[in-house]
């Protein structure tokens, strides 16, 4: 087997500090779900500084009209952003944030800890860095006011480079010679590539741990007022293309604890027990385990079942679970509707639970759109690969990758299902009332 150049595609949201001289890290990977900072970013939110912020955010943008400011007049932080993870690190992890002040820490996601490790470069793609909640995708660059507002050093920053560009090379010792690193880019942005969204307009949706709702927005990034969030696909020279997107943190984890708990013997039954009953017999599942994101942007929010009967079996419990993933990406799909003005054709998906063939359908008749189910569900894998590819000149346009794009299956909308779970869904949203702001 020949290798030419090599791709990483990584997870985004966890980060880790380390020694530039020793390299030596000073603690544990914190990842995207970690919630020892819930308490500050709940005083964040209702401090008089963010008040003060957002009104001063709206009045600009009522002068300017810029999307930069309509941005900020909604803003809100959130557990899966790094800034105050990041801050309550550097206050808790002794010795932590005097070695910051002496130049002796370097911040950074998974991707920036891999390319250090294997180059000695500490640098980061823009796709990663707009991930982090302190890289301003309006200005390209690590948003100054944020490092100051909430007190994080300016130098522990990685630089933040070209999507694609020469990372560096992996030792000899590894792949016995010398590989060249020629894409680094985060998870999702890295899926919206290799599902050939390379257009304006183009929709996926990954569902795997969470579910992520991306859609290409061309060369301007999206001023959401409902929490979608403004971030970068790619920077490839002269091409940057924006991506704007909703995620819901709950997906995967849900059925994952239905096996846990017994309800489930094997995440590949849910489909078929789902499909035993004809509906969930009035049973509603909220999936909130780490709060509710855009666009009800709840963090306090509870999950749980509601409507629970002595009727209820096994397989009502897992079809409410099941209808609750696609419920939230509706909400979803429903805010990018009313947000942005392109017309949606097709959702392309990926992910591991995209495999639930009874999701797919359903998310077919909600949406009203056709869903694609790839050969492969490991999407940001093929991503880094193509852009890898191009970036050495195994391929020469972006437009000689889609003989590469294998669709497995298509699920095609049906009208009469859509009609017949519209009052499901309606009632689904008042459950979902019931357990708004619960801690």
């Amino acid at each position: 087997m020949s290798i030419a150049c090599l791709g990483i595609s990584t997870q985004r949201g966890s980060f880790t500090t380390w020694n530039p001289e020793t390299g030596k890290h000073y603690h544990r990977f914190i990842t995207w779900k970690d919630l020892r900072a819930d308490t500050l970013v709940q005083e964040w939110n209702s401090s008089m500084i963010m008040k003060s912020l957002r009104a001063g955010s709206h009045l600009l943008y009522m002068m300017s009209r810029s999307k930069r400011f309509l941005a900020g007049s909604v803003l809100k932080l959130m557990n899966t952003q790094m800034t105050l993870r990041l801050n309550w690190i550097l206050q808790h992890v002794p010795g932590l944030k005097e070695a910051a002040s002496r130049g002796r820490v370097m911040f950074g996601g998974v991707d920036c800890w891999l390319l250090y490790k294997f180059t000695g470069k500490h640098i980061t793609d823009v796709s990663s860095a707009s991930a982090t909640g302190l890289f301003d995708p309006f200005t390209m660059r690590w948003a100054g006011w944020a490092l100051n507002l909430f007190q994080l050093p300016q130098n522990i920053f990685p630089e933040v480079v070209d999507t694609t560009t020469n990372f560096g090379y992996v030792s000899k010792e590894v792949f016995g010679a010398d590989i060249p690193i020629l894409c680094s880019m985060a998870d999702q942005a890295a899926s919206l590539f290799g599902s050939c969204c390379f257009h304006p307009g183009d929709l996926k949706i990954t569902m795997g741990t969470g579910s992520f709702i991306n859609v290409n927005t061309g060369n301007e990034p999206h001023a959401s007022v409902s929490g979608l969030y403004p971030l970068v696909g790619w920077r490839i020279g002269s091409e940057l293309v924006y991506v704007a997107e909703g995620a819901s943190n709950d997906t995967g984890t849900l059925i994952e604890w239905a096996k846990y708990l017994g309800i489930v013997n094997e995440p590949s039954e849910t489909s078929i027990m789902a499909n035993s009953v004809d509906d969930s017999d009035g049973v509603y599942f909220i999936p909130a385990f780490s709060g509710l994101q855009a666009p009800i942007n709840d963090q306090s929010a509870a999950a749980g079942f509601l409507g629970v009967k002595p009727t209820c079996s096994k397989a009502h419990l897992v079809r409410s679970l099941l209808e609750s993933m696609v419920f939230r990406i509706s909400l979803l799909y429903e805010s990018l509707c009313k947000e942005t003005h392109f017309t949606y054709h097709t959702i392309r998906i990926d992910g591991g639970v995209s495999k639930n063939d009874f999701i797919m359908q359903l998310l077919a008749d909600l949406s009203g759109l056709e869903v694609e189910r790839a050969t492969s569900s490991e999407m940001p894998i093929l991503g880094v690969a193509f852009l890898a590819g191009l970036q050495y000149g195994i391929w020469k346009k972006k437009e000689e990758l889609l003989q590469f794009r294998h669709v497995e299956k298509i699920f095609v909308p049906c009208e009469e299902r859509r009609k017949a779970y519209s009052t499901v869904f309606s009632e689904w949203k008042r459950a979902l009332n019931r357990f708004k702001e619960w801690y």
